[in-house]
């Protein structure tokens, strides 16, 4: 049987009550009597429910952090920083995916919100804003890349516009003037990257190619193949703006099924600078977003609600920057004569 409350008072020879302080850190307890408890405890194996302990005290230490796909590297790096952040202010996570689909998306903010949790953190939600709002009358709600309207939803997003206009200009400085963004679809913060991309095209006079896709590998391979059948070599862009990261790891290997160079024939550039980025045989030219800065934002905006420090929404818009590594080249390089 599971070990308890009472099993750890026994073991340490002290009431119920303290060993309930102790759970709770309170400092109205020696250290003697807390070193006790806790080697009790620890002998036992005992781990204290949070979800009844948080309904004991009527004060949830729990965080829900929903996760928009849990195979992408960013909200992995995202979520690290948010954990230590919370394990800090004495809070727990409880994390889930909704799998990119909204249906998915929603059954899993209802059950996050089945934990009666002190607030939390969508990471690139599709869920329709009406299921936030839901969740917003019921705790506090913040926002990582993505934008919201209500007043009662914070949000942290970095400016995508500016970041995919960061790639056309490394591109076009490069001396390509072919370039095609494979967009992501509708997730969180594609119209903004895809946006941005047409209008640095067009401020550089050239046409902008856009190839509907989605943030993923399968959606990078199935974007390639689909620019190959419009446009087949020599007539293929010179130079690919990828939705974020994953997207741009399938397009490297669509273009390397079909024999291509990246980047002696096409230059690639993705978008995050997760870890994948930087592993060194793939060496990706990315818009780096600075997640470690959205990730202590929206926890700081998240614990300012649960304390009750603040009604007004907070919105904030960080700056990306471009990391250039060995997925881009000049057109010198990548195509002889300039097309």
């Amino acid at each position: 049987m599971r070990p308890t409350m009472e099993d750890v008072a026994a073991r340490a020879g002290v009431s119920r009550a303290l060993v309930s302080l102790v759970m709770r850190n309170s400092p109205k307890v020696s250290d003697a009597r807390r070193s006790a408890v806790l080697r009790a405890a620890k002998e036992l194996g005992y781990q204290p429910h949070v979800m009844a302990r948080s309904l004991a005290s009527r004060t949830s230490t729990v965080l829900g952090v929903m996760v928009n796909d849990l195979r992408n590297a960013f909200f992995a790096d995202i979520v690290e920083e948010l954990d230590s952040a919370a394990q800090a202010a004495g809070f727990d996570l409880i994390l889930n995916t909704g799998g990119r689909s909204p249906t998915r998306e929603w059954n899993a903010l209802h059950n996050l919100l089945s934990f009666r949790p002190a607030g939390i953190i969508l990471l690139s939600p599709v869920v329709p804003a009406s299921a936030i709002q839901v969740a917003a009358r019921q705790c506090p709600v913040v926002l990582v890349s993505r934008t919201a309207r209500s007043s009662t939803v914070d949000t942290v997003n970095d400016d995508g516009e500016a970041g995919s206009a960061l790639a056309v200009d490394h591109l076009v400085g490069l001396g390509h003037r072919r370039i095609a963004h494979l967009d992501g679809g509708g997730a969180a913060g594609a119209a903004q990257r895809r946006r941005g991309f047409e209008a640095a095209m067009r401020r550089h006079g050239l046409e902008p190619i856009v190839v509907r896709s989605e943030h993923t590998d399968i959606g990078g391979e199935n974007a390639v193949r689909e620019l190959l059948a419009a446009y087949p070599p020599p007539d293929l862009p010179t130079g690919l703006v990828s939705g974020n990261d994953f997207n741009a790891v399938g397009a490297i290997s669509a273009l390397e099924e079909a024999g291509l160079r990246v980047p002696e024939d096409v230059s690639v550039v993705g978008y995050d600078n997760t870890s994948l980025a930087a592993l060194r045989h793939l060496s990706l030219t990315t818009v780096d977003q600075p997640r470690k800065d959205m990730a202590r934002l929206a926890f700081e905006a998240l614990l300012e609600r649960v304390r009750g420090e603040r009604t007004e929404p907070v919105r904030h818009l960080l700056h990306p920057s471009l990391v250039v590594r060995a997925t881009t080249a000049g057109i010198s390089v990548t195509g002889g004569t300039q097309r």
